[in-house]
């Protein structure tokens, strides 16, 4: 993207002193989000929310110091977006893991000041960025992010052809956490799990999540809220959120996260957790033809 094409990004949707578009250094075009309530950074590549820290406090949102900002690359941290399919795609493993959506080029539709000092800004997946040999639907992708007090993330999928299709999806968030040994999850108690780790089997949550090693899980037929309570720092995160039935919970540890290179030391890991709200396994989504589906989810902190 030109010079000129961001200058025309800021004369169509910048807002003086809350949101202007920038060029990364790595040569991704970033909104950038200042208000009298939060600072956040969004990539148009994949409408990626890279960033939320409300003023005053500890960042929410986690990014990695290592992540790699470069064109068609999946950003290590933040919000990446999985769609339309959840991991592995069921009958092609060539196809990307998590969907296209993530790596893709979204086109910005609308950037607002609301009332209450919040920003609104608004993204489309155009057709042009969707592999027809990958999802041969006739369909439009929206994501609308607000950022204020709270941090608000909404993924619409409107079916616009005449056959119904079936999407996985998440909002694959990292979390800023003090440190893996002061969290504690709570909210998925007696749910069912699958665990990734190791032989892939099922299980249930006997009490709060606790991260002592590598876990991969998928929560299913989860709906309620889900929160992040950190010791540490003395701070809760509240994870509220509507049309999702998954959550998924992710930490590589040590192993995985130093052979991936992009976690910014070997202790990186231990800073960050993923918890996810999704539809995904057995949650899938099934959208009729003219029908909408909208994954929401709001974050926000809490002193404990």
């Amino acid at each position: 993207m030109s010079q000129s094409d961001i200058a025309a990004l800021n004369k169509s949707f910048g807002i003086a002193g809350q949101l202007e578009f920038i060029r990364d250094a790595g040569g991704l075009v970033i909104a950038r989000i200042a208000n009298t309530h939060a600072q956040s950074a969004i990539a148009l590549q994949g409408a990626h929310i890279m960033t939320f820290q409300p003023d005053g406090e500890q960042p929410v949102i986690w990014l990695s110091p290592a992540a790699k900002l470069v064109q068609s690359k999946s950003i290590r941290g933040g919000v990446p977006i999985c769609w339309p399919w959840f991991g592995p795609h069921a009958g092609e493993p060539a196809f990307p893991s998590h969907g296209f959506a993530r790596t893709a080029q979204w086109q910005v539709t609308s950037g607002k000041a609301l009332p209450d000092g919040s920003t609104r800004i608004s993204f489309d997946l155009p057709q042009s960025s969707i592999p027809v040999a990958q999802w041969p639907h006739s369909c439009r992708a929206q994501l609308v992010a607000t950022v204020g007090k709270t941090l608000s993330v909404e993924l619409i999928t409107e079916n616009t052809g005449s056959t119904a299709f079936e999407i996985g999806e998440a909002l694959h968030t990292y979390f800023t956490i003090s440190d893996v040994d002061a969290l504690r999850i709570t909210g998925m108690e007696g749910c069912t799990y699958l665990d990734k780790v190791g032989v892939a089997q099922t299980r249930t949550q006997q009490g709060p999540i606790l991260i002592a090693s590598e876990v991969d899980r998928i929560y299913i037929d989860t709906e309620g809220d889900c929160l992040l309570e950190d010791q540490g720092w003395k701070r809760r995160i509240r994870i509220a959120k509507s049309g999702s039935r998954s959550n998924v919970v992710w930490n590589p540890w040590v192993e995985k996260s130093a052979k991936m290179g992009d976690f910014g030391s070997d202790t990186g890991y231990r800073g960050m957790v993923c918890v996810e709200s999704a539809n995904a396994a057995g949650n899938v989504v099934t959208v009729a033809p003219g029908a909408t589906h909208s994954l929401r989810v709001v974050y926000s902190t809490e002193e404990i």
